[in-house]
């Protein structure tokens, strides 16, 4: 190394960081406030920007959401604290046409969506991280529980060093041009007290603020309702099935229903206990079975983003491990692509509710490296 340059700061820049600006992605929450603020008192030109996504009545005096009313204040109010320029951008029609759009006709096609994902990956990660640059940002940081780690082959990205808060699931579709431009800055702390202690540290008026549960634009969790007025007429009534087309009970919507569901199905007294195995929305009907009708060994799984070293096709099939769910632990598995972004996933052990519309994240079996993944296109 010369003489005269300068070692890399913190975010893995050859420079002060008083000469190296940062867009900081605001929700609200107690998450990116800390990352603003911890990078602010490190001396970096910190620009917040907070994305309007939504703006429904039910939302704006909702508690446990994020990108509304009540929480843009918040991230306003943290940037004021801390000195640093704070924007506030109206992203209701992206969101709208790139999210809530496709959530909505997922659900009426017998899917079960996340949208957090398509956010992450149409919107925060793309349009948002576009202005970023246009503000001449060196990087962008968020208030993800990720980790980005420099490898042989460039930046990788890992999963959080706390399990319980590893947002890896919701990442997979980060590309690797995006990963060179990101940074995550609470990806290595033990647990999230460790981030409300630094919240309080800086004096953040967000430190005590609940986490977001819901998915944003879900008041309560009811999405169906949602679904409702999205799509008038959504809910059409109809037949709640056996495997053998037997008619046990009426429903009032497919879209009430999801793969793996128990509860709720008003068909008590049986001497199995039945549970929905698929939803077949042209027929309009919710498909039962016993338990052991859940059980899934093959997944076809398509628009896979790679992460891992060299072409995915390079090989003819990859050990690796996945996750089906967000909340279920990595399981292994044996990827056989079909093309740069197909595959057929052959899970060792068989898993039970995967469902179409959910992701199949890969990761390194044994590490904390994530390989991609992709998305669970179509029945079994």
């Amino acid at each position: 190394m010369a003489l005269d340059a300068h070692p890399l700061n913190s975010l893995g820049f050859a420079k002060p960081p008083s000469e190296t600006r940062v867009v900081v992605a605001m929700s609200g929450g107690v998450d990116s406030s800390v990352v603003a603020a911890q990078l602010a008192e490190e001396g970096y030109d910190v620009v917040g920007v907070t994305l309007q996504l939504y703006d429904h009545g039910a939302a704006l005096a909702k508690k446990g959401a994020c990108c509304a009313g009540l929480d843009i204040h918040d991230a306003r109010r943290v940037a004021e604290e801390m000195g640093f320029p704070h924007y506030v951008l109206d992203y209701e029609n992206t969101f709208k046409e790139a999210v809530i759009d496709e959530f909505a006709d997922s659900y009426l096609a017998g899917a079960t969506p996340v949208p957090c994902i398509r956010c992450n990956e149409r919107v925060k990660f793309k349009d948002l991280l576009e202005t970023a640059r246009d503000l001449d940002a060196d990087c962008m940081a968020t208030g993800h529980y990720i980790q980005r780690k420099m490898g042989a082959a460039g930046a990788e990205l890992h999963c959080a060093a706390d399990a319980n808060r590893d947002q890896s699931y919701f990442l997979f579709s980060t590309t690797p041009e995006q990963l060179n431009y990101l940074r995550f800055p609470l990806g290595h702390l033990p647990s999230k007290d460790d981030t409300r202690a630094l919240a309080a540290r800086y004096g953040l008026s967000v430190a005590d603020k609940p986490d977001s549960q819901d998915i944003c634009f879900v008041p309560n969790g009811n999405y169906a309702s949602v679904i409702e007025k999205l799509r008038p007429g959504a809910a059409e009534p109809g037949e709640i099935v056996d495997v053998d087309g037997n008619v046990l009970a009426r429903h009032e919507g497919v879209i009430h229903y999801t793969i793996g569901q128990r509860r709720g199905l008003g068909i008590g007294g049986l001497d199995t206990p039945l549970y929905v195995v698929k939803l077949d929305v042209n027929t309009r009907q919710v498909i039962v079975g016993p338990k052991e009708m859940l059980a899934t060994r093959t997944i076809p799984v398509r628009e896979i983003n790679w992460l891992g070293d060299g072409a995915f096709t390079d090989l003819s099939e990859r050990h690796v491990s996945v996750k089906v769910r967000s909340t279920r632990p990595p399981r292994e598995a044996i990827i056989r692509p079909i093309s740069a972004t197909e595959a057929e996933v052959e899970l060792l052990t068989p898993e039970e509710g995967v469902s179409p519309g959910q992701a199949c994240v890969f990761y390194e079996t044994g590490g904390t490296r994530i390989l991609g993944g992709g998305w669970i296109w179509r029945g079994y």
